[in-house]
């Protein structure tokens, strides 16, 4: 989950450089922060802050942290450093606490709560017996259980070391240096040229060589060049990314819909090929994304195709996989680890694997016999806009080559609309934005999206807010509802049903807010489909989420607690 940065420079560079480098990763944990450059150790809590160091530097490694072991505190911040070994870490290792008694035993003071700093303490003393590093790292990487993605710097060595399993990591190859991270947003800007790790590799790095190795022999690893689109690091003239992001959905929508008959074509065909000749198809994706993967179940069960979407965390608890089985990953960062552990399940019995992604090269892409783009595009925001709209119109797509007609190719132009409706909802969101819980209904493709919506609203508004079933209202969930109390009802064509729930809460006090067809309801969707209808209340639904989070003053591109891409258990 924690972003991580090296810099190896043959031309000496300033720590202003590598944390304007590391600000670029901050979306993926931003507790706390630090660099060691050789020379100095600074640890803070907090955001990034550009240092006004400038004392010249050809080495330096960085990392912006998520907390999973240990508080938020100085002591926790990375880099962890014992003796002359310092690092940092992204991952969880899972043997520590056996591995930090074995080093306690052996006469070695801990400073921090972190399972990293067993990973620093571990090297030094190895290190003290004799060794050198470049021998150390194998048995490292053997000893100890978890995932890491770990850059590791020796006092008066010219190397900048790396290691990973599981968690990701590239090496940007740029003019005059190389440039490890966490995903190659860190470098895009100024290279298309990176090596990918792949589990179990380590490498040594210098400002102008890389060695791989694996299993004891070095490998030939050759740069790939990478397509990513390059943004202005601005806001222009948003407030948030978070609401450039959004007004970005028309634009990057229309580039998936137009490369599914172009440059995707042949991989878009391969993909529906490979769901007519499974025996069953099964989504698998966290967040925000599993909400596009619901849909797209949905999507397909319309048209005969037997389809289910399974959370990842639980994947192995409900369902059963055998070799006609397809799943199919879909994922923002395409590093997720809860759906990375899916898929390593999903090949040991058999299925094949396939992605729809959004970051290239990325695990997730690379563990997939075919993977598919949906365009949108880098995300700053923490809460995820463009690229739900995009995976589930890729689901719209899949199940428009299924005979399901539902005007994908009108809805670019249909998105710019309901962006036009944002007066109307920012005017809602300062009437609702008191209160402490709301609630959203939805049914057959409006569940997906109450969902959605609903985790919209908890993730950067901090208002407790439930997506359900409006059928399930009347089985437990309608005790909460009182007088006042806000309900978003969504209601495609006067549905009968929907109507019916949305009744009963009215009839005890609630503030009912319908998002529908009709000329009646507080917020009309001109959609002629209900799978049209499913993504526009979508990002009504982000739009409202925004404003909400607007009228409280949180912090809605890096909400407490949350980071992009999560790549820890």
């Amino acid at each position: 989950m924690c972003g991580i940065i090296s810099i190896s420079s043959d031309k000496p560079f300033t720590s202003e450089e590598l944390l304007t480098r590391l600000k670029r990763l901050e979306y993926r944990g931003y507790d706390s922060w630090g660099y060691w450059n050789g020379k100095k150790l600074t640890k803070e809590i907090g955001r990034i802050t550009i240092s006004d160091d400038k004392e010249p530097v050809t080495q330096a490694i960085s990392h912006t942290r998520w907390a999973t072991h240990g508080g938020v505190t100085q002591e926790n911040a990375h880099p962890h450093r014992a003796g002359k070994v310092t690092i940092v870490h992204n991952g969880i290792i899972e043997n520590w606490r056996e591995i930090k008694k074995d080093l306690e035993a052996k006469g070695k003071t801990f400073l921090s709560e972190t399972d990293s700093e067993v990973i620093v303490q571990y090297l030094n003393h190895e290190r003290e017996q004799g060794k050198e590093i470049h021998n150390i790292i194998p048995a490292f990487m053997n000893t100890f259980k978890g995932t890491f993605a770990a850059l590791i710097m020796v006092d008066g060595d010219e190397n900048v070391y790396a290691a990973k399993r599981d968690s990701p990591l590239a090496l940007g190859i740029c003019d005059g240096r190389l440039i490890l991270a966490s995903d190659i947003y860190a470098f895009s800007d100024i290279t298309k040229q990176a090596i990918f790790f792949d589990n179990d590799e380590w490498a040594i790095i210098t400002p102008k060589t890389y060695m791989f190795y694996k299993d004891g022999k070095k490998l030939d690893k050759q740069p790939q060049t990478f397509e990513w689109e390059t943004l202005e690091e601005d806001k222009k003239e948003y407030p948030h990314f978070m609401l450039k992001e959004m007004h970005e959905e028309p634009s990057v929508n229309r580039r998936l819909i137009d490369s599914l008959a172009t440059d995707q074509k042949e991989s878009f065909e391969k993909l529906v090929s490979l769901i007519k000749k499974a025996r069953k198809t099964v989504f698998t994706a966290a967040g925000t994304a599993y909400h596009a993967s619901l849909l797209g179940a949905s999507f397909l069960h319309q048209c005969g195709v037997n389809a289910q979407a399974i959370i990842a965390s639980e994947f192995e608890n409900f369902i059963t996989i055998d070799k006609d089985t397809l799943v199919i990953a879909v994922t923002q960062s395409g590093e997720t680890m809860d759906v990375i552990e899916a898929l390593k399940y999903s090949k040991a019995n058999g299925a094949t694997v396939a992605s729809i992604v959004n970051v290239p090269y990325s695990s997730i892409e690379r563990m997939s016999s075919l993977s598919l783009q949906i365009l949108a595009g880098q995300e700053v925001a923490v809460a995820s806009t463009k690229a739900f709209t995009n995976q589930a119109s890729m689901m719209l797509a899949l199940a428009q080559a299924f005979g399901y007609e539902n005007g994908l190719d009108a809805l670019p132009k249909k998105l710019s609309g309901i962006l036009s409706l944002e007066p109307e909802l920012k005017t809602l969101a300062e009437e609702l934005h008191e209160q402490h819980d709301l609630y959203v209904l939805g049914r057959k493709l409006g569940y997906p999206v109450a969902r959605e919506i609903a985790l919209k609203i908890k993730e950067i508004s901090y208002v407790h807010a439930e997506g359900m079933m409006g059928g399930e209202l009347k089985h437990g969930t309608i005790a909460l509802i009182e007088d006042g109390v806000p309900v978003i009802s969504l209601i495609y064509d006067d549905d009968a049903k929907m109507r019916g729930s949305t009744q009963e809460v009215r009839a005890r006090g609630a503030r009912v807010v319908v998002i529908g067809t009709t000329k009646d309801a507080d917020i009309v969707i001109p959609a002629d489909s209900e799978a049209e209808f499913a993504i526009l209340a979508s990002t009504v639904g982000q739009l409202l989420a925004y404003h909400i989070a607007l009228a409280r003053n949180c912090p809605i591109d890096k909400p407490r607690n949350l980071a992009k891409s999560v790549t820890v258990l």
